[in-house]
């Protein structure tokens, strides 16, 4: 058995180091992760492929979330990628709370530290749901109901240290921090910027190539 596995390792050694890298790779530096629901539409759709980069807050141990290397937090407005203990699933959010800030929302209005988010429509909106939110100076767009729901409010919360406030874009179809709590910053894997690839789901999975290597769009900063 032993000399079958070395002539096996000869013949093949180059495919297996192959494979190897290629999963260090993709345990510590980059990745995709496959979206599978709405709720960050308008931003991101169901069947997009982002790109993730898991070097851009830690240089991480591979296959482990150890970081050997801080290279910087989160900021306001990122999509960020992290493996939740309390949904037990891997999630994609965006950013809103950072350690030590007061958050709130009313009737899907936010307001960071007493100050009031801005909202403008959005020319590309293909409804009055649709909305583009200035995130302080993080422009981006949002998907909110006609009516208000269950999520729509919270009352002022301060995002304790080391942990931060996520939200999805389509506001009343998300399963965030108004569920799962604050993120700690431990379960971040990385951040994503752009879509790799994406398949309709509505439609056979059949790829939207106006979707392939995307950025997910930071609109330019508005004045408030």
């Amino acid at each position: 058995m032993k000399q079958r596995f070395l002539l096996l390792w000869k013949a093949n050694r180059s495919f297996f180091v192959f494979v190897c890298l290629m999963l260090i790779f993709r345990s510590a530096v980059a990745d995709w992760n496959t979206v599978p629901t709405g709720s960050m539409k308008p931003t991101i759709l169901e069947g997009d492929r982002i790109f993730v980069n898991k070097m851009a807050y830690d240089l991480r141990l591979p296959f482990t979330h150890i970081s050997l290397l801080k290279r910087g937090d989160p900021a306001r407005g990122d999509i960020i990628i992290f493996d939740s203990e309390v949904a037990d699933k891997r999630l994609v959010k965006r950013v809103i709370g950072l350690p030590g800030d007061v958050v709130a929302m009313q009737q899907n209005q936010l307001w960071i530290n007493g100050e009031k988010f801005s909202y403008q429509d959005s020319a590309a909106a293909t409804g009055k749901i649709d909305k583009i939110e200035n995130l302080l100076g993080v422009a981006h767009w949002v998907r909110r109901l006609g009516h208000e729901s269950r999520h729509s409010s919270f009352k002022p919360v301060t995002v304790p240290p080391n942990h931060y406030l996520v939200l999805g874009d389509n506001r009343d179809n998300s399963a965030d921090s108004r569920v799962i709590g604050f993120v700690p910053r431990g379960e971040i894997v990385g951040r994503s910027r752009h879509v790799v690839l994406s398949l309709n789901y509505d439609h056979y999975y059949l790829p939207r190539s106006d979707r392939f290597l995307e950025q997910l769009k930071v609109l330019t900063r508005l004045m408030v």
